[in-house]
Formats: structure tokens, C-alpha cells, sequence
């Protein structure tokens, strides 16, 4: 696997190095010695999966709040999406930045999503199937969210938005000092 810093604190995309022959290929996704090797933490707790039929669907911008915040490890199995994640960590250098990252079943990256971030994505192709692998257990009463055409973020979407759940587009617009309030992450 190869770890690759993005223009966000902490965060890292992975690639992963197929090995292949007549049958096919073979390629670690994940390796607990690895990640902790690129400074990562390896513990997961759950494997969510998600299908999606329709292109142009955006899911999140979600989060959990703590002591129930998570580190993710998402990558797109089938079809292609844009993976986004908006770092909302108040003593990062990064504050208030976001990244995309498109993971697709052919290039075979994984986005390694720090505690403290947003995420969500918006399907490139129908049918996309999307695992994640979280770091805490999910807690309902934990959950946070931000929205993904929040004027704050200005995230450009490449697609027009097909589909949002009513959840994820009734969360508030949000500003600055409001963030703050958010509690994403522990103080550094």
C-alpha cells in the first residue's frame, strides 16, 4: 500500500498494489502494521456498506461527535464516486478546507478519513457500492452533520444532485463560529 499525504491535516489517500497473473490480482487493502507504520490508527470496530442506485446522489456531510467521533477507511467497490471531507477540527491548520477524491472500483483508493472530519459523496455512475470501515461503534445520539451545499464550504459537486436524504438536507447552514460549537473532535 502506498500512503499519500492530501492538502488536508492528517489525512491521507491509499493506494492499494495489486499483484497479478492469469487468475486475476491479489492486493492488501489493509494491514494493521501498515497503517501504524504511516502513523495511521488500525483498530476498526465495524464495516458499514452502502449500495446506491441512482447517479448524482449525494450521502452526508456526516460526522460523530465525541467521545464517539470515528476514523474512517472508505473506498468505492463498485462504480465511482467523489469522495469529499471537510475538516472540522478548530485548532487544525486545515480548518474549514475540504478535498474531493474520486474512488472508482478500477483505481482501487482508499481515503482514510481522520476523527473530526465531515464526509460524504456524490455517486459518478448508478449503482455505486461504497464500504467504510469505522473505528467506533455508531451511536445515533452522537451524530452530526453539515450540508453539502453549504455557501460556507462551497463544495463544487461535479455532477448536479440527483437525490439527498431529507436528513442530510435539513441540517442548518452553518458559520464559522458555529462550527466551533459543533464539538467534531477532541482539543489538540
Amino acid at each position: 500500500m502506498k500512503f499519500i499525504d492530501t492538502t488536508l491535516h492528517t489525512a491521507k489517500l491509499i493506494e492499494l498494489e495489486p499483484r497479478g497473473d492469469e487468475r486475476g490480482w491479489f492486493a492488501r487493502s489493509y494491514c494493521q502494521r501498515a497503517f501504524e507504520g504511516a502513523g495511521l490508527p488500525g483498530n476498526w470496530v465495524q464495516q458499514n456498506v452502502s449500495r446506491t442506485a441512482q447517479q448524482g446522489t449525494v450521502r452526508g456531510m456526516h460526522f460523530q461527535r465525541p467521545p464517539h467521533a470515528e476514523d474512517k477507511l472508505v473506498r468505492c467497490l463498485q462504480g465511482a464516486i467523489l469522495d469529499v471531507i471537510i475538516d472540522l477540527r478548530p485548532h487544525s491548520p486545515t480548518y474549514l478546507r475540504h478535498e474531493g477524491f474520486e474512488l472508482t472500483e478500477d483505481n482501487m483508493r482508499q481515503l482514510f478519513v481522520p476523527k473530526g472530519f465531515a464526509h460524504g459523496f456524490q455517486t459518478l455512475t448508478p449503482d455505486c457500492v461504497v464500504t467504510y470501515l469505522v473505528s467506533e461503534f455508531y451511536t445515533p445520539e452522537a451524530e452530526g452533520g453539515v450540508r453539502h451545499d453549504d455557501p460556507l464550504f462551497g463544495i463544487r459537486w461535479p455532477l448536479p444532485v440527483s437525490q439527498t436524504s431529507d436528513k442530510d438536507a435539513s441540517w442548518p447552514l452553518l458559520d464559522p463560529s458555529a462550527l466551533i460549537a459543533l464539538e467534531v473532535a477532541e482539543p489538540a
